[in-house]
């Protein structure tokens, strides 16, 4: 079992910045990829960033390239996403989640755990 608990979101101006962090509990989380996906409203939910368990490789999706960057640091059992150059259709919930067989994929089914989410609002 993992569980997930996300922080650090709020609501910022076009063009700032902004660091999520997902707190993991459990014993596998440096066996775990993990992953961010965000849901706006009235949207489904939609793959952001994923790292593999050592963090030698990253993926984003081409909206956030060159602007999001995914880190892990597994001593502290952390992931992170650096967001920055911020736009306004990146408001959304970014959830956290947890993929236990390492696929480190862009398919939100192969995540089996996930965080309660944290809220990004960005102003224009």
């Amino acid at each position: 079992q993992v569980q997930l608990v996300e922080s650090g979101g709020g609501l910022v101006q076009a063009g700032g910045s902004l660091r999520l962090s997902c707190a993991a509990s459990g014993r596998t989380f440096s066996d775990s990829a993990m992953a961010w996906f965000r849901q706006a409203p009235g949207k489904e939910r939609e793959f952001v960033a994923t790292i593999t368990r050592t963090g030698s490789n990253t993926y984003y999706a081409d909206s956030v390239k060159g602007r999001f960057t995914i880190s892990r640091d597994n001593a502290k059992n952390t992931v992170y996403l650096q967001m920055s150059s911020l736009k306004p259709e990146d408001t959304a919930v970014y959830y956290c989640a947890a993929d236990p067989r390492g696929l480190a994929t862009r398919i939100i089914n192969t995540y089996d755990y996930w965080g309660q989410g944290t809220q990004i609002t960005v102003s224009s």
